[in-house]
């Protein structure tokens, strides 16, 4: 998912009612959950990516 950043993903789960997506970075040691949320529409809304981006960032710099 390029917005957030490199080595972050999106995994869409598709539910009876509902289209599930995950955001999660790869690390060397670790896959890291950045959001959980659904999706409604075919944009990420910009929140989301906000909050992935801040969780990401703030993951990267607990590691340094």
């Amino acid at each position: 998912m390029p917005p957030v950043g490199a080595k972050v993903h999106e995994l869409r789960i598709i539910d009876a009612a509902t289209t599930w997506r995950i955001v999660y970075a790869i690390a060397a040691d670790a896959m890291v959950i950045l959001e959980v949320f659904s999706k409604k529409t075919q944009q990420t809304p910009k929140a989301v990516i906000d909050v992935c981006r801040r969780r990401f960032k703030q993951y990267l710099t607990a590691i340094a």
